[in-house]
């Protein structure tokens, strides 16, 4: 069943992707755009878009675990530590793997900081790491701490990292054509038609891709973050359904009570696939569009309605 789920989510987001790809490509082609572009038109465009805003997003994720592992220091913990607490950790990560039905045992590792942290990556079920660091382990307790990781597990078990990354690449592919489109087309506006041969792309043409790329990009991050916070909440309702949601809830509290402005700063700028439970985004205005986790205050209020 799990494998149906998955196979269908990933054609769902190709199938949307291709649609909107053909659905952009046809109006601009009754605009008549598409004779302005060498090499294929947009349909060369397209192919460009395509294979550079999935093959970023997929070679990401392929390498996520390794990254993880250089980035931030992540040890792997064998399933024999000797050390009592280790061994502990282990055993309640493979413990909910099973309950959760998982066709491998996920990968278990630590990194020293005395951020109170936790995150899975990996890019499939079979091949996830889920790793928690040295300030959860000495700040939160037993019970807490099974409900981080529960949540953590949801995120494998859901296949978040390879939705994320299909949606990343969809994001991907419209800020490249979008930009490249417009860019042109402004270009072509801008000269007389005497002049289309010989003005060529130019520098104008660079910078306005640019421009739009950044504008596009930041639209695109909106989209992201309304789908992260969204399988925040379903993390939540999972890990609930593992750990037991007043476990759920009171690794929630806990995590409100160590909260670090400081420290959430800091792994903000961390890459997207580690994201960890505990960043809490803003609890409203215009930052709050961006925010890639709901307010902590709102993930405890829908567990406590029972929301999942």
């Amino acid at each position: 069943m799990q494998v149906v789920q998955m196979a269908k989510r990933v054609m769902l987001f190709m199938v949307v992707n291709i649609l909107v790809v053909l659905t952009i490509t046809v109006i601009m082609g009754l605009l008549h755009v598409g004779h302005f572009f060498p090499y294929g038109g947009l349909g060369g465009v397209a192919v460009f878009s395509l294979v550079w805003g999935f093959g970023g997003a997929f070679i990401s994720l392929a390498l996520s675990r390794v990254m993880a592992k250089w980035f931030m220091g992540v040890k792997t913990i064998p399933a024999d530590t000797s050390d009592p607490d280790l061994r502990e950790l282990v055993e309640t990560v493979h413990g909910l793997a099973r309950a959760a039905h998982l066709p491998a045992m996920p990968e278990v590792g630590i990194y020293q900081s005395d951020e109170v942290n936790a995150f899975a990556t990996g890019p499939t079920k079979s091949r996830a790491l889920v790793a928690v660091s040295s300030g959860l382990l000495q700040r939160m307790g037993r019970r807490e701490i099974s409900g981080v990781l529960g949540h953590e597990m949801t995120h494998v078990v859901n296949g978040d990292m390879v939705t994320m990354t299909l949606l990343q690449g969809v994001i991907n592919a419209f800020v490249l054509f979008l930009s490249r489109v417009l860019a042109f087309a402004v270009t072509q506006a801008l000269r007389s038609r005497d002049e289309r041969e010989s003005f060529g792309g130019g520098l104008i043409e660079f910078m306005l891709v640019m421009v739009f790329q950044v504008v596009f990009g930041i639209m695109g991050m909106i989209v992201v973050a309304a789908f992260s916070r969204w399988r925040e909440f379903r993390a939540d309702a999972g890990g609930a359904r593992l750990a037991g949601r007043e476990t759920m809830i009171d690794a929630l509290r806990s995590l409100q009570r160590l909260y670090n402005p400081e420290a959430a700063a800091i792994e903000a700028q961390q890459a997207p696939s580690f994201r960890a439970l505990k960043i809490s985004g803003p609890p409203g205005g215009f930052a709050a569009l961006f925010a890639d986790h709901p307010p902590l205050e709102e993930r405890i209020a829908r567990l406590e309605r029972g929301a999942f």
